[in-house]
């Protein structure tokens, strides 16, 4: 692990921000739980806590993120902002992290709101494209709770989340999990805000919540608890309702998109990565037979006796080119010589053919394979988003569960029954009058009075 102090002081070698927005989206990459492996105080999500000093916490990249995330031949450099250094221009990322992280922000005349996603749901969704299958995608919630995406339109429309509320007992209720973009506190206070209000009646609230959430609501004589789940749902954040705006950066312009849309262009850039590790890895194999190629032929035509008496490097490339190029399929460069010359005299006495044989016979094998694997780049990507599942989607199950809420009829809620008095010879009307005529009305009712 490396101290997040440590990890700030080289980004600010890169970047010209300070520390503290750093360690701050630091913290945050790390609480998403897919890229950075914590250790120490990283604050509590679930309450708001913040976390402790930079100086005290570590992290280290997860195993997820050493694979899907580094490839230095694939990973273009621009110079730093005081061009003491190089620095990544992106990194070429095979999953979407903007889907998986999700993402939320402003700018001048616009915004963005990108709900994150689960890992295995975004994986089968890239599978699908490849496979030309028809796909669906939805949010889901490091807090958990309960969603109704009715009205989700690929991410842009809106989603309704709930609170997962638990009866215990007729005077006792427990919140369980909680909605994206709350925490504990907030809610608590939004319960009592509600109880001030006289929206609802509650005894007591205690909060028990640590690594997850637990939250305890007593009730008062006459109130009940299956009862009182509507008026929670209506008048605290145990519901809430969040709109979606997929606004990206794409080509370096702005553009307001759909979720299926990004993970389609994702999906390509996946393929384009794939792609071009496949030809990296067959220039390497080739390279590598021909090296061993070279080398058979130096030793055993005994190549490197005509040269033990020569003194100019001139004269000895010169007899080493005229000697080889009969085995060599391309032309040899001074590279491919001095590799060739600074082969030690106890390798060239050990020489061992059928060892050398052997290993030309593996690269030759591994090279078909790439090469077959090039001619088919789509089924080369689902495997490796198959074996990305395989690998690491236990890791990730889903958390927010998907369901239809019932509407709540607030106005059937707050209907109170009020009894209201008329007497004809004052002429007063009211509730708080003395006269024996009665009218049996609720809150909402209108009263048209003639004379």
């Amino acid at each position: 692990h490396h101290k997040v102090a440590n990890g700030a002081g080289q980004t600010m070698a890169l970047h010209p921000h300070g520390d503290a927005p750093i360690v701050d989206a630091l913290v945050n990459l790390a609480n998403k739980g897919y890229l950075l492996e914590r250790q120490g105080n990283f604050g509590n999500p679930l309450t708001g806590d913040p976390s402790a000093a930079a100086r005290y916490i570590e992290v280290r990249l997860t195993p997820l993120a050493k694979e899907t995330l580094f490839n230095p031949d694939l990973t273009p450099t621009v110079p730093s902002y005081d061009g003491r250094a190089l620095e990544p221009l992106y990194l070429p990322a095979k999953i979407p992290l903007v889907l998986l992280h999700g993402a939320e922000g402003i700018a001048v005349g616009m915004a963005t709101s990108i709900f994150p996603h689960n890992f295995c749901e975004v994986l089968e969704a890239e599978k699908a494209v490849l496979e030309e299958r028809s796909f669906q995608l939805f949010p889901d919630f490091f807090r958990g709770g309960l969603m109704d995406v009715t009205d989700y339109r690929e991410g842009r429309g809106k989603i309704q989340l709930r609170a997962r509320i638990e009866v215990i007992d007729p005077k006792t209720l427990r919140i369980r999990e909680i909605c994206h973009g709350t925490t504990t506190e907030s809610l608590i206070q939004s319960i009592d805000e509600a109880a001030k209000k006289g929206k609802l009646k509650v005894d007591a609230v205690h909060d028990y919540t640590a690594d997850s959430v637990d939250i305890e609501i007593k009730l008062p004589r006459g109130q009940y608890a299956e009862e009182l789940l509507p008026l929670l749902y209506t008048y605290t954040e145990c519901s809430i309702s969040l709109s979606s705006q997929v606004v990206v950066i794409h080509e370096n312009t702005p553009v307001d998109t759909t979720v299926s849309d990004l993970l389609i262009s994702h999906t390509q850039h996946l393929v384009e990565f794939l792609h071009k590790e496949l030809e990296l890895e067959r220039d390497q194999l080739q390279s590598q037979i021909f090296r061993l190629s070279l080398e058979r032929f130096f030793i055993e035509k005994r190549i490197y006796k005509q040269i033990e008496e020569l003194k100019s490097m001139e004269t000895i490339y010169q007899i080493l080119k005229v000697a080889l190029e009969p085995f060599c399929e391309r032309s040899l460069d001074t590279t491919d010589l001095d590799t060739l010359l600074a082969i030690p005299i106890r390798r060239i006495s050990r020489f061992d053919l059928s060892k050398n044989q052997q290993d030309l016979s593996n690269l030759q094998a591994e090279l078909k394979r790439v090469e077959k694997d090039l001619k088919q780049p789509k089924k080369v990507a689902i495997r490796y988003l198959e074996h990305l599942l395989k690998k690491y989607g236990h890791l990730y199950p889903r958390k927010t569960e998907i369901t239809t809420f019932d509407t709540i009829d607030k106005k059937s809620l707050e209907t109170k029954e009020v009894r209201v008095k008329v007497d004809y010879d004052t002429g007063f009307i009211g509730t708080h009058i003395t006269a024996k005529e009665e009218l049996l009305c609720t809150n909402y009712d209108k009263l048209l009075v003639f004379s």
